[in-house]
């Protein structure tokens, strides 16, 4: 196994925005090799109640993009009434300017990737409720819900960029999320839960991004503890 070339991939999978390339198209066949490798992923129950839903066809990324437009709209103007506080040094302040600038971007541009892949799941799987002499926690839920799905996202996302492909983890369609479900003709059952732009990437030489110190965010053994 070759960890340098595994830690390489790991390392420098995000979301990709301005280096999208909208002018080559991107094969069915590879995405739907990267949908099954993403099919490998733990699922809460060995439940596998996801979906994506492949979208190529353009008078249907173009509707999800002026949905996505009209959701960006609202969602930047809550941030703009509430923007995230940095403390002084924090690289996330510093860094902030750069992803606004490259989530305006593609914001603009998004209907124009080839193909989107829009990840659900239906939510029947964990509304079982009779199973449990107690109500669910909410926590539980949640977790038992979105832990069923993400990770096959993220596996999906590692499995295009090791074959050259770019994609960037959006949710902002969901502030309309009804209104997709409407285009592409998603049940009320099923939740979306992430919308992936895919195209290949203008080059390749994507690098580890700045992160916050792993000294930083490990406790070991209670919270706060250092190593």
């Amino acid at each position: 196994m070759d960890l340098d070339a595994i830690d390489h991939i790991l390392t420098t999978t995000r979301s990709v925005r301005k280096r999208l390339d909208f002018t080559r198209p991107v094969e069915p066949e590879v995405i739907q090799r990267c949908i099954e490798i993403g099919l490998q992923a733990p699922t809460g129950a060995n439940s596998q109640h996801w979906h994506f839903v492949v979208v190529t066809d353009e008078e249907k990324r173009k509707a999800i993009g002026d949905i996505y437009r009209r959701s960006m709209e609202t969602y930047g103007s809550l941030q703009r009434q509430h923007p995230p506080q940095y403390a002084p040094g924090d690289r996330r302040g510093v860094q902030n300017q750069a992803m606004i600038d490259s989530s305006d971007y593609l914001n603009r541009n998004i209907h124009q990737a080839p193909a989107f892949i829009i990840a659900c799941i239906d939510t029947r799987a964990v509304e079982q409720p009779h199973l449990f002499e107690a109500p669910i926690p909410t926590s539980f839920y949640n977790a038992s819900l979105y832990g069923s799905i993400l990770q096959a996202v993220w596996s999906i996302m590692l499995a295009l960029r090791a074959r050259d492909l770019g994609t960037a983890w959006t949710t902002v369609h969901l502030v309309y999320e009804k209104e997709v479900a409407a285009v592409l003709g998603i049940p009320d059952t099923v939740l979306q839960v992430a919308l992936l732009p895919v195209a290949y990437t203008k080059g390749t030489d994507f690098k580890p991004a700045k992160r916050r110190p792993v000294q930083e965010v490990t406790h070991w053994n209670a919270w706060g503890q250092p190593g």
